[in-house]
């Protein structure tokens, strides 16, 4: 049989580490490091800081559109008065002439001059398909 040889007779390698878990040592799993409470208190400070923060933003997102949908209601119904009022103007409209112009006090206007300013602006509320 050959020569068993002992464990102990060889020498660690210099590229092998050591790990000490002794209190007194400086890197320890065993001892606790000066920071960590307070490290520890401040990832549960930052992480309710941003669970509020998400709760903030996500009511808010919701708001908005709850605000925006009522405002489009409201458009709506503005652009409908509005519609109802110019029918009801250019029905009566309709039924001026210049002679009842004369007897309000009007007097035909002459020389005229027309300013026309050229816009590319449109009012217009529109509904997007996905609002958030």
């Amino acid at each position: 049989m050959g020569r068993i040889m002992k464990i102990s007779r060889y020498k660690p390698s210099v590229f092998q580490g050591k790990l000490n878990f002794s209190p007194v040592a400086q890197l320890s799993f065993t001892a606790e490091h000066s920071l960590e409470r307070a490290a520890l208190r401040g990832i549960c400070a930052l992480l309710i800081v941003l669970a509020c923060a998400y709760l903030y933003f996500v009511t808010a997102s919701v708001l908005h559109v709850m605000a925006r949908r009522e405002a489009l209601a409201k458009v709506d119904a503005i652009q409908g008065s509005i519609g109802a009022l110019e029918q009801n103007y250019f029905a009566l409209s309709q039924s001026i002439t210049p002679q009842e112009g004369a007897l309000l006090g009007l007097a035909p206007v002459s020389d005229t001059s027309y300013v026309y300013r050229q816009s590319n602006t449109i009012g217009a509320a529109t509904i997007a398909s996905n609002e958030i």
